[in-house]
């Protein structure tokens, strides 16, 4: 199956008084479809910078290589007229902070508005129309009474769903959703990941759901991609993750995750050993082996590469 969204050997640095940082370093991600592709990870592994800058929305110590491909444009070469074409209307994003990401003094229908009468050139009275639709369509109680209320007005679940509504307005074929559940408690969490999965089978919508927590990864996802120190270490099928990890990395964040099944066998959950490492100054050798229970004399003099699906020279055989 072809790809709708493709980045190659993607590479992000930042310069900062005290050196280059390597937030992120030859990362490879294809997503197809129709499919959703989850990017897990602790905090600082790279995630969220790998597609800020797959978006052109870098700070501006930031720079980037590589390529990111998107219907036949490479989104890391493209002009800013070119950029905001996509951006908004065939390729969306879900920011991790709803308060932050809305503009404060305006009143959420002339923020969603704006998306249509910019991408659409739709009237002000159409556009708010199709907003007071889709924010109904992605379960806003009282609809046509929010669209005339500030973002601090609404609650955090709520403001979460004026994103994605936002993010859908103009039918994206990829949303990126970053951390969309953080924050939330537990029942609204389950509410947006329903809304997600139902965006997913109603549009064909491919969907990159960026976030630290594999419980959401495992309810939603098809594929997982596991970063860590700004680099791919595992990629494969959500199941075939899940069951026989084959990095360490990988199986330690699984060993860290409460589940019924703990529950019911009492297994005890245990935790990775140390810190992620500093990204600018990154260990030889493997960046995780000052943690791997698995270490040798190999992984502390060279890097693997990821070969097939493994970037680990004690990959289990799956």
């Amino acid at each position: 199956m072809s790809t709708v969204f493709d980045i190659r050997d993607l590479n992000v640095r930042f310069s900062t008084p005290d050196g280059e940082v390597a937030a992120v370093s030859e990362v490879s991600l294809a997503l197809k479809p129709g499919e959703c592709l989850g990017l897990v990870g602790e905090s600082g592994s790279g995630k969220s910078q790998t597609f800020m800058a797959a978006m052109g929305l870098l700070a501006r110590n930031g720079t980037a290589s590589g390529a990111v491909h998107y219907g036949g444009t490479n989104l890391l070469t493209a002009n800013e007229t070119d950029l905001n074409k996509i951006r908004g209307d065939r390729v969306a994003m879900i920011f991790q902070d709803p308060m932050t990401s809305l503009t404060p003094h305006m009143k959420v229908g002339k923020q969603l508005g704006e998306v249509l009468i910019h991408h659409r050139k739709m009237s002000a009275r159409e556009a708010r129309a199709a907003a007071l639709d889709m924010l109904k369509r992605v379960h806003v109680p009282e609809a046509e009474r929010r669209l005339d209320m500030y973002p601090h007005e609404l609650s955090g679940g709520l403001r979460q769903r004026v994103m994605i509504a936002m993010a859908l307005l103009c039918g994206p074929e990829v949303l990126i959703a970053d951390e969309p559940t953080t924050a939330l408690d537990v029942t609204v969490q389950a509410q947006i990941l329903d809304l997600l999965r139902e965006v997913r089978v109603q549009h064909g919508t491919a969907i990159v759901l960026i976030t630290h927590d594999l419980g959401v990864i495992a309810g939603l996802a098809d594929r997982v991609a596991v970063m860590y120190a700004g680099r791919i270490v595992e990629v494969g099928d959500v199941r075939q993750i899940f069951r026989s990890p084959r990095h360490p990395y990988t199986a330690g964040l699984l060993s860290c995750t409460p589940s019924l099944e703990n529950r019911v066998t009492a297994t005890a959950l245990t935790t990775i050993p140390g810190q992620p490492p500093n990204l600018q100054r990154l260990p030889a050798g493997c960046a995780f082996h000052p943690r791997c229970v698995k270490v040798d004399d190999r992984c502390r003099a060279e890097r693997p590469a990821l070969v097939g699906d493994t970037a680990c020279f004690k990959a289990e055989a799956a």
